[in-house]
């Protein structure tokens, strides 16, 4: 299908719509209902926010259900396009975000916001920054007529990268940065919304397609779960602005700031991979999904563990929100942008091996 002809859906395509409602209900609720917020905080354990840890796992679980580890052992036949994703997702990506983030919270806008806000504004940049998406890009990949064989492999490698990771990363940068880590609760959170989601994403998905077969799985069992994902975000989103309401009223500016550096990294990170593959001769096909994985973000995980780490008053967590109002339209700009470029590529032949 020629990715003219192919369209986003309802919900993807306005998610920056539905993110602005969130706040708007959000911060009303934490205005004039503060009973709600007041008593949602009241049920935490470990600083884990219960009833937002299972609205996130509504939207994580189906996730992990999407990915074929299988698939990774064809992963060597195709491995120049595999070097490019995990290269820049684990080895550039975190650090990138730190540096652009700092800059920017630190330096450009210091005038504007704080430095003890801007440390919590970095930590959320930075949660951001050292996870690299795992839903939304099978929608960009789609729509740039990427290889949905590659897209899935490097899903599922980095997921698992994820799990060794994600936490050192975290730890280490924020450590820079001078922010105070709690470890268990990063590792909690890790094990929370990253281990055991997969880990039963990948039993029910092995349960389901011996039992009903893979055809069943992907028509009629992975499309019972598309409400609930919609719902589980969209109340995870005013759960987060009924905390952050004073906040938001306070400093509405910030919103834009913290959104600058988050949209040069995204632009940064999708080049870099996209005009690497096109240094190493690879096709279209599997530049573009290279170059959107990096450039999006496992916003769910992120805003997971802000709360978990900060609070959801926190400026980590409002960081990371602004990481899910931002990615939506500058990904599309950046589909645009793969799509009319795809003549860049039309002379390379894929290599193998």
């Amino acid at each position: 299908m020629n990715n003219e002809n192919k369209k986003i859906g309802f919900f993807e395509r306005y998610l920056t719509v539905w993110v602005a409602i969130c706040i708007i209900l959000g911060v009303a609720i934490g205005k004039f209902i503060p009973l709600i917020p007041e008593t949602l905080s009241k049920f935490e354990y470990y600083n884990v926010s219960i009833p937002t840890a299972i609205l996130i796992w509504l939207m994580i679980y189906p996730m992990m259900l999407k990915i074929d580890f299988k698939s990774i052992l064809n992963a060597t036949k195709k491995p120049k396009g595999l070097i490019i994703t995990c290269t820049t997702n684990w080895l550039i990506k975190p650090f990138t975000m730190y540096a652009i983030s700092s800059f920017f919270l630190y330096i450009v806008f210091k005038s504007f916001i704080p430095t003890d806000l801007a440390k919590e504004y970095l930590a959320g940049a930075v949660l951001l920054g050292a996870a690299p998406c795992t839903a939304m890009v099978f929608v960009w990949s789609y729509l740039t007529d990427g290889d949905p064989a590659y897209t899935l492999v490097q899903v599922a490698v980095n997921d698992l990268i994820i799990l060794v990771a994600f936490a050192p990363i975290v730890g280490f940068l924020l450590g820079i940065g001078g922010i105070t880590i709690p470890w268990n609760t990063l590792i909690l959170s890790t094990v929370l919304f990253v281990v055991i989601p997969l880990l039963l994403g990948f039993i029910t998905r092995n349960i389901v397609i011996k039992n009903k077969g893979m055809e069943y799985f992907n028509e009629v069992f992975l499309k019972k779960f598309n409400g609930i994902t919609i719902i589980g975000l969209l109340l995870t989103l005013i759960i987060i602005f009924s905390f952050q309401g004073d906040r938001i009223l306070n400093n509405p500016l910030h919103i834009l700031l913290i959104a600058i550096p988050l949209t040069i990294q995204t632009f940064l990170i999708f080049f870099l991979a996209y005009l690497w593959a096109k240094a190493w001769k690879l096709p279209h096909n599997i530049a573009s999904p290279a170059g959107m994985i990096g450039a999006s973000n496992f916003f769910e995980l992120s805003v997971a563990v802000a709360i978990s780490l900060f609070g959801l008053r926190s400026g980590a967590t409002l960081a990371t929100v602004v990481g899910v109002l931002v990615e939506v339209p500058v990904m599309l700009m950046l589909v645009r942008i793969s799509n009319n470029t795809i003549s860049w590529f039309e002379k390379n032949s894929y290599e193998r091996g």
